[in-house]
């Protein structure tokens, strides 16, 4: 197997400290589970990171996991913690841990860090992600990689095999380009982590069309625009769910505020505010429990974005905005606490559209002009089962002036455990083809709006009724 090229190539200059290394072969390269990938400093010839292929990437079987509570109180420090001073794995907070005998890597500040693919084969290419934040601007460095990593490799054995130097210095201002060429980075996690916690000042983050294969997550974050080229043009994807990146087995996360936090969305966004995304397309390339994208935090709005998911595709928490945007599921399509306002957004779900767990304290999920189609015959609009005993009776689904198309008759369901206090209310919806759908036979659960109601609907169709008048809309 003879090597084409390399990314960066050999002595190139101006590379950004977040690249994503690639080795171009003659023909589909196989990856072994042996063998080492080692970067170090030209000059002083300074180990600087090292890649242990013997080390699965992570779980691929779900984990029986012992009896669990939710343990309130984690604490979103803002600090500077990256793989360069802190160990993958340390914890954030103090609870019963287990070893972890799987690759990992801090991301975005997360201490547990997250397992991810130290290698990832695309055709006849080996993309290398290093771990996050151990590259320096000005600095030169060189690739060793054993020849037992790959069948029939030569390997790279000296420091003038597969060199590059970085940037000269980090990019300036308040706006940065994501691209794979001639970017400010190379990754959008990169430019996220140049942004500081909590800004007042507000950052720009624009990506140009191209597929990103990351994961994405960052905490504290403020007042920063996320825009792509273009909503088909530019992918974001990982291969993440609650198998390969999931919670410690004696904590249970995102029920609460204040849980510690979920890993298995492909972008997640945490204890974060004035975030806007537009015009860029999110997505887990897993099945099961497995967000393509996760919000926690408030005053967070969404524009023309596509977002793809398994179970629980958009998990959504604290106030959100969602507009003009595609969500596609397998069931549970979208959970979360809210309060979360969609206006002409289209909906794709094979099972249930949503399961809501808001508290009495806030709304749920208010769709104003959207579009639900079923994929299955399974595609209730909700439903509200028992949790192990934790049910959600404060629930709440607002339809306003919505087009069904497949969606069963009932509506609403399995609906278990107390949902007397449950607002599971319809106005207005309509069949593909513009007709009044029939609504005689929806679960008695459900209350169907009239035209005398015109003082309800008028509310809820008001972003600030349902988000809070102190909402912050930034689109």
């Amino acid at each position: 197997m003879k090597t084409i090229s390399t990314y960066p190539m050999n002595h190139s200059s101006n590379i950004c400290i977040d690249v994503t290394l690639m080795i171009e072969f003659d023909t589909k390269p196989v990856l072994n589970q042996k063998g080492f990938i080692r970067i170090y400093d030209y000059d002083t010839d300074e180990l600087v990171d090292e890649l242990d292929l013997s080390i699965p990437s992570g779980p691929t079987a779900p984990r029986k996991n012992p009896e669990a509570r939710y343990t309130t109180g984690y604490r979103y420090k803002s600090e500077n913690i990256t793989n360069k001073n802190t160990k993958a794995g340390s914890l954030s907070m103090e609870y019963r841990s287990s070893p972890n005998p799987y690759q990992l890597t801090i991301i975005g500040g997360f201490k547990e860090g997250f397992h991810f693919y130290p290698v990832i084969i695309k055709d006849d290419r080996a993309m290398i992600q290093l771990h996050h934040n151990l590259l320096e601007y000005r600095h030169k460095y060189y690739v060793l990689i054993d020849k037992e990593v790959f069948d029939g490799f030569d390997g790279i054995d000296h420091k003038d095999g597969f060199c590059f130097s970085t940037k000269k210095e980090r990019p300036i201002g308040n706006r940065f380009v994501v691209d794979k060429n001639h970017g400010d980075f190379y990754t959008v996690q990169g430019a996220i982590d140049n942004i500081p916690d909590f800004s007042d000042v507000k950052y720009f983050v624009d990506i140009k069309n191209g597929e990103y294969e990351e994961l994405v997550y960052f905490r504290n974050k403020s007042n920063i625009v996320i825009t792509g080229e273009s909503k088909d043009g530019v992918l974001i994807h990982y291969a993440n769910n609650e198998v390969f990146n999931p919670h410690p087995e004696y904590v249970k996360t995102n029920e609460k505020v204040g849980t510690f936090p979920s890993r298995r969305a492909a972008f997640f966004m945490d204890n974060c505010h004035g975030i806007v995304m537009r015009d860029l397309t999110v997505k887990t390339d897993l099945h099961g429990q497995a967000e393509g994208l996760l919000v926690n935090g408030y005053d967070n709005c969404f524009e023309n974005i596509h977002i793809i998911g398994s179970g629980d595709a958009l998990q959504t928490n604290g106030p959100a905005y969602y507009r003009n945007c595609i969500i596609d599921g397998e069931g549970d399509t979208i959970l979360g606490r809210g309060p979360a306002f969609f206006e002409n957004t289209t909906l794709n779900s094979k099972g249930a559209f949503m399961w809501i767990r808001n508290g009495k304290e806030n709304h749920g999920n208010v769709f104003v002009n959207c579009m639900f189609n079923g994929l299955d015959d399974d595609a209730t609009i909700v439903r509200l089962p028992d949790n192990k005993g934790i049910s959600y009776p404060d629930s709440e689904c607002v339809l306003i002036n919505c087009t069904l198309n497949h969606v069963p008759d009932i509506g609403y369901g399995p609906i278990e455990g107390d949902s007397k206090k449950a607002r599971l209310w319809e106005y207005g919806s309509k069949d593909i083809h513009g007709n009044e759908i029939d609504v005689t036979h929806r679960n008695t659960v459900a209350r169907i709006l009239r035209d005398e109601d015109r003082d309800i609907i008028e509310k809820y169709m008001d972003y600030h009724y349902v988000l809070g008048d102190d909402f912050k809309m930034s689109l």
